[in-house]
């Protein structure tokens, strides 16, 4: 992943139209991977005047979706067989997503009030669940 590529798939394709469904308020979240922070995507955000969530830099796990991706690579890893191949990698991955239960998503946006406070407890350093 690339900043421009990060820009082109994810800021163009989605979270642009997510802004703009959504009005003033949208309040973007991504994390401190290097392409969210290259200076195209800061440029493409203030452009379309997307307004960024603050992110400790020591908190990745604030983030739902890191467990769900965990969730993903986890049911991945218990396939047999593995996938072997680019294709095979691809399906499996469609396949795995749709199965995540809904439930165990909706914990973990449930989760975010008590993340929330543990990260701030912690001055924004690691967290302890």
């Amino acid at each position: 992943m690339t900043g421009h590529i990060y820009q082109d798939v994810i800021l163009e394709q989605h979270v642009r139209l997510c802004r703009g469904a959504m009005g003033a308020e949208f309040l973007f979240m991504d994390d401190n991977a290097r392409p969210h922070r290259a200076n195209i995507v800061d440029e493409c955000l203030q452009s379309e005047d997307i307004t960024r969530m603050d992110w400790p830099a020591y908190s990745p796990d604030l983030n739902p979706i890191e467990h769900v991706w965990d969730m993903l690579g986890r049911r991945i890893a218990a396939r047999q067989p593995l996938p072997t191949c680019l294709p095979e990698l691809r399906r499996a991955l469609l396949d795995e997503w749709c199965d995540i239960p809904q439930d165990q998503i909706d914990n973990l946006i449930l989760s975010m009030p008590r993340r929330c406070k543990s990260c701030i407890a912690s001055s924004g350093r690691h967290t302890p669940y």
